[in-house]
């Protein structure tokens, strides 16, 4: 009996009971005007699987605006997404099955309009897996450039500033922003918080 209850918490155990983990997660925010109005979220997670026979995979969006103008995902096909508050969930199916091992990357790209239009802005990440590295980047129009940024963790009540170090000019005149750590904190918020 003791070795069945053992069995039983096993699968339930903090990080036992996940069906695949992060080993890479980046997430990135490319604005197409100066006014914010439409802009393209990139989104790449390179995904280990944990468990057999997975068949889906979930994504989740939110923000000001229309944050689902265009949805695509690679691979898989979108088999449902409905609104719970301000968030939206997505389903997608995998269109094959999963084994225990199986290292998957997928790709997603939204079209947002009307998400980033104020003077102080933000891109948030939740972190729902085991995640490796997280890595969040915002590539900013020349006409509007980045005055200030942070990294906040919700969780910790940290505020991280956002030095020289994370600003990169582009080759075309733009400005890229970005962030990376491989202390990855599970179950914790990061918000890129921008001032332009």
């Amino acid at each position: 009996m003791l070795w069945d209850l053992y069995q039983i918490g096993k699968q339930w155990w903090p990080g036992r009971a996940d069906i695949y983990e992060i080993l890479d997660y980046e997430a990135n925010v490319e604005l197409l005007d100066p006014q914010g109005e439409k802009a393209i979220f990139r989104k790449r997670q390179k995904v280990k699987f944990l468990q057999n026979n997975i068949i889906a995979f979930e994504d989740y969006a939110w923000g000001d605006g229309d944050v689902l103008a265009a949805y695509t995902c690679s691979p898989g096909v979108v088999v449902d997404k409905y609104q719970e508050g301000d968030r939206w969930n997505i389903l997608i199916s995998l269109r094959e099955t999963k084994s225990k091992g199986d290292i998957e990357e997928f790709n997603i790209e939204r079209i947002e309009h009307g998400t980033f239009t104020q003077a102080e802005e933000w891109l948030q990440t939740e972190i729902r897996r085991r995640t490796q590295h997280l890595s969040m980047s915002i590539v900013f129009p020349r006409e509007r450039r980045c005055q200030r940024a942070i990294v906040q963790q919700r969780t910790h009540n940290r505020v991280i500033e956002l030095g020289p170090a994370h600003f990169h000019n582009l080759p075309d005149g733009r400005q890229r922003l970005q962030w990376e750590t491989n202390q990855v904190r599970p179950y914790e918020v990061y918000t890129m918080r921008w001032w332009t």
